[in-house]
């Protein structure tokens, strides 16, 4: 019933791609300043949001994309953009949001999407449900999501413990760190997917 290869091809895929010891600095410093029982629910809520979105995209990923008539390269390059306005601000140390909704759009918007569940994973999701064979190959597929999200939640709930090492001096410096490695990613999205459009045309 279970099938091993198919279970750590995509689990090695998708931990390539969503990459959890990489998200921890950008993941403290968009929690940066805020209580610590806050910081948790948002690492929840962040992979709650990517278990929720992969979830979709994995079960009706093609139809989703053929109903709206969007390519898969249209959604790498506007997963880019969101991703580099983040990283701007990040650069810039324009990270505070409104009060009542801090708390919330962080976990969402970028961490939830498209930080964890971006057009990467959900490509390869919805790839891997569609090659999977049978009952068993289906268990797999969704054994490895499962178990990806659960490292990613590890990742980030544990890595709190580096804000009290690091102190305010550090969150400052990860800040900017953290701004610098996400515009990388945006921009490479960002070409990857103008690439694949030039390509298709």
């Amino acid at each position: 019933m279970f099938d091993a290869a198919v279970f750590g091809s995509l689990f090695l895929t998708l931990f390539v791609i969503m990459d959890p010891p990489g998200i921890t600095p950008i993941f403290l410093a968009l929690t940066s300043g805020r209580a610590t029982k806050v910081q948790r629910r948002m690492a929840w809520q962040a992979v709650a949001v990517a278990f929720g979105v992969i979830t979709v995209f994995g079960i009706l990923g093609q139809q989703i994309l053929a109903y709206l008539h969007v390519s898969v390269p249209s959604l790498m390059i506007a997963g880019g953009l969101l991703l580099l306005l983040i990283a701007l601000d990040l650069l810039t140390g324009k990270t505070d949001e409104p009060k009542q909704t801090k708390d919330v759009n962080v976990a969402l918007v970028p961490l939830g999407m498209p930080l964890l569940a971006g057009p990467g994973a959900i490509v390869s999701v919805i790839l891997a449900v569609q090659h999977a064979d049978g009952i068993g190959g289906q268990v797999s597929v969704w054994a490895a999501i499962v178990a990806m999200h659960v490292v990613l939640w590890l990742t980030m709930r544990y890595s709190l413990l580096i804000i009290r090492v690091i102190k305010d001096g550090g969150v400052v410096l990860v800040t900017r760190l953290a701004g610098m490695m996400l515009s990388a990613i945006a921009v490479q999205q960002i070409i990857n997917g103008v690439t694949q459009t030039i390509q298709a045309a």
